[in-house]
């Protein structure tokens, strides 16, 4: 510990595996295993496949290029200390490398959110406007949207880091997770906490709580367009090219909200519960989207079955 008058601040923190399972570790690292290498090689393949298909090469896949980067991302920031803690019980992290961690997870989480936007909007005008898809979102306007998603998230989570450096710390140091939260290391301080859970709030709302909203607002209006087209057929085909992006954001929305949900109110929360769903929100949506994707999208499935044959051949 660094003393400063009655200023206390950790040198490290110990982070938490599974509470009441530790002596299984070892064999729940197995599954843990599974889906960080499902993550890595289905996100890298789906890059790939972009990269090397000429005819991948336009918006939809572009940005979903972006939402695999940023999964491979969030895959990397908590592989190291999940599994150090499963197979060497390194439970140590030192303060600022723990605050390093939790400025990119938070960063990659709300750049996931942001990307997931730009897909049900890219979505939203291949629907309703598929003659000036090509026109509206060109390769400039993409690069663009992809450029103010990394600042928007870079910028807004910047004071993060440096709220959390300004308080002072009880003797309790224990995470609840194998990796940093911010609501996590804020509740451990001494001090008033009051701006660190105002901004966090704010910052919030006002980034993925505002994407989710768009979101819905897009779904609402590419149905309104599904409704008005003539058959039955080009309704199903419509809909269905919208597949792949709902279970996305069902599968990344869904855990991120009961997660901050019950860092917040969820006091009485078993530790189990609170631990597994920081798993799934962070785990679960890297390794999933590569399989959704590939499975609903026919060009993808197309270009990998193309390359796997020139494997072979």
């Amino acid at each position: 510990w660094e003393f400063n008058g009655s200023f206390y601040q950790p040198s490290a923190f110990l982070m938490m595996g599974i509470p009441g399972l530790e002596a299984l570790h070892h064999w729940i690292s197995i599954p843990f295993c599974a889906l960080y290498l499902i993550a890595l090689l289905g996100n890298c393949m789906i890059l790939f496949i972009i990269k090397t298909t000429q005819s991948l090469h336009e918006p939809m896949y572009y940005f979903l290029s972006m939402l695999a980067v940023t999964d491979l991302g969030l895959v990397l920031c908590t592989l190291p200390t999940t599994l150090g803690i499963f197979w060497f019980n390194m439970r140590r992290i030192g303060f600022d490398a723990c605050l390093t961690q939790m400025y990119f997870i938070h960063i990659l989480s709300f750049i996931e959110s942001s990307v997931l936007l730009a897909m049900a909007f890219d979505r939203f005008i291949a629907i309703s406007h598929p003659l000036r898809h090509s026109s509206i979102l060109t390769k400039t306007t993409v690069m663009k949207i992809g450029l103010v998603i990394i600042l928007r998230g870079m910028v807004s989570l910047l004071p993060i880091p440096f709220l959390l450096k300004r308080l002072t710390y009880c003797r309790k140091i224990e995470l609840s997770h194998s990796f940093c939260f911010h609501p996590d290391i804020m509740n451990l301080a001494c001090a008033d906490i009051k701006v660190n859970v105002f901004y966090g709030m704010i910052i919030l709302l006002s980034t993925v709580g505002m994407d989710f909203i768009f979101i819905v607002l897009s779904y609402i209006l590419i149905i309104k367009t599904i409704i008005g087209l003539a058959t039955k057929e080009e309704c199903l085909k419509a809909l269905n090219t919208c597949v792949s992006h709902i279970c996305a954001v069902l599968v990344f929305f869904i855990p991120m909200i009961a997660l901050s949900m019950i860092h917040r109110f969820g006091r009485n929360v078993p530790p189990l519960v609170n631990t597994l769903v920081a798993y799934t929100y962070l785990i679960i949506p890297p390794a999933l989207n590569p399989i959704i994707y590939s499975i609903k999208s026919s060009q993808i499935r197309e270009a990998l079955l193309r390359a796997l044959r020139r494997k072979t051949g």
